[in-house]
């Protein structure tokens, strides 16, 4: 398993644009990709956009995103990038 800890500096967080980036990226590894909001003591599966919008996640919310599986290293990069690319 591969996990990545992110802190969102976006001021409207995770809204439908990114998170459809975050879901089509995630879409692409076989991997089983995890979001997990920490403070709220809640996850989502990154391949399903609805998941991911009913995180709430606001500017300074830390996340924590685990790729577990065949091509995990590759899958957690991807992620990091696309959340990095959105300016999350």
């Amino acid at each position: 398993m591969k996990r990545i800890v992110y802190t969102i500096s976006d001021e409207n967080g995770i809204h439908a644009r990114p998170a459809g980036k975050i879901v089509n990226t995630a879409r692409l590894f076989q991997s089983e990709i995890r979001l997990i909001l920490p403070v709220k003591d809640t996850s989502a599966d990154a391949k399903k956009l609805f998941a991911v919008m009913g995180l709430g996640i606001r500017k300074g919310d830390t996340i924590h995103i685990e790729a577990e599986g065949a091509d995990a290293e590759e899958a957690a990069a991807a992620m990091q990038n696309t959340l990095t690319e959105a300016g999350l």
